[in-house]
């Protein structure tokens, strides 16, 4: 019998969802909720899934054994712990949650709950990313000495206008880098290893009437002894495809996107021509550079297939609750650096707190 999913919080991206667990084998869109209730009603009519106006009446729905979260990101929390407690497998869309605090809330009761929990980073499931992984892992590139995320991306006025909550530090949780670039961020530290410190600068440069950043700079530095830049902005017109960077004492590779652009080993191996070729002009979409619907569905697909899997054999999913929260830590550290004019030090002794920042003022 096929799983059934529900969507809560019937946005933009929950679009994606829904032609993502379209094509997940043993999967079924069951039900969907938003607090708007036009906008339940309009997903429903488009997926044929059942639409609730009423979150409980949602999670009190048997036929529902998964939910999807795409709500606003700083209003994850409430409904993934309500989601947890009511024995439903949660995933929750990027970031896991705007605070530490809040993302141990929801991993802690998943599992006093015992339910699945993960959290959507679809990059990590494209072929080109898990072939970095592999290389990795293989040692292939000696030594790593330099990791870098860049994001040069493009928002309009307008992007921001569009939602009173865009832009905000209580709900948004920051601007180019918790917002766009936390793919990035998520994708360097999975590929490099955890990070210890961190150095940054940022500001707001081009847009109006929000409160976060649309630049950031950031110096890493990882456990392993290496060192590398993350670079976000929303301020880059007209945006291009986000780039990361692995170099090694003996290899370097280069992801744009999807694509492979840059594939070299001191010692070739044998499958080094396929993936060339393969990974390729394997870019289908213009990956959210500047329009945030121009992203695909099958990075969605993959994780979710992941996240049925662990379902049905009672396993951990790809990307869980704490992975969900290193990239979300990583962020904060960052903000903190940019605001003092000092190094941070990672793991985070306390929890910045965002909301209590002036709003207009870059962080």
């Amino acid at each position: 019998m096929a799983i059934g999913f529900g969507i809560i919080g019937c946005g933009m991206i929950a679009n994606f969802h829904a032609r993502a667990i379209t094509d997940v084998r043993g999967a079924k869109l069951t039900a969907c909720y938003d607090q708007v209730p036009a906008a339940a009603d309009k997903l429903a009519e488009t997926t044929g899934c059942k639409a609730y106006h009423n979150l409980d009446a949602l999670l009190a729905d048997p036929a529902v054994q998964v939910v999807t979260i795409g709500t606003p990101s700083g209003a994850h929390m409430k409904p993934a712990v309500a989601a947890a407690r009511a024995g439903k497998h949660v995933i929750v869309e990027k970031p896991l949650e705007i605070t530490l605090r809040r993302c141990d809330q929801i991993i802690e009761e998943c599992r006093k709950t015992g339910v699945v929990l993960s959290t959507v980073f679809p990059s990590r499931f494209h072929d080109s990313a898990v072939e970095m992984k592999r290389a990795v892992e293989q040692g292939r590139f000696g030594r790593l000495t330099l990791g870098d995320a860049i994001v040069k991306w493009y928002r309009s006025q307008a992007y921001y206008d569009s939602g009173a909550w865009r832009g905000t530090w209580e709900l948004d949780g920051g601007g180019a880098l918790m917002n766009q670039a936390i793919h990035s961020v998520d994708l360097l530290a999975w590929l490099m290893g955890p990070v210890v410190e961190v150095r940054a600068q940022a500001g707001l440069l081009s847009h109006e009437r929000i409160a976060v950043e649309d630049v950031v700079v950031a110096t890493v530095a990882f456990a392993n002894g290496a060192m590398g830049v993350i670079e976000a902005t929303t301020a880059a017109y007209p945006g291009y495809l986000k780039r990361i960077e692995i170099h090694g004492s003996e290899g370097s590779a280069v992801m744009e996107e999807e694509d492979v652009v840059k594939w070299d080993f001191a010692k070739p191996a044998r499958r080094d021509a396929e993936v060339r070729r393969k990974m390729a002009n394997h870019q289908s979409t213009g990956g959210g550079a500047a329009d945030p619907k121009a992203i695909g569905h099958h990075g969605h697909a993959r994780q979710f297939q992941d996240v049925v899997n662990a379902v049905k054999k009672g396993t951990k999913p790809l990307i869980d609750g704490p992975e969900g929260r290193r990239s979300v830590e990583i962020i904060l550290a960052i903000y903190k650096a940019a605001e003092s004019g000092r190094a941070v030090t990672l793991p985070l002794a306390s929890d910045p707190v965002l909301a209590a920042r002036k709003a207009g003022k870059a962080k």
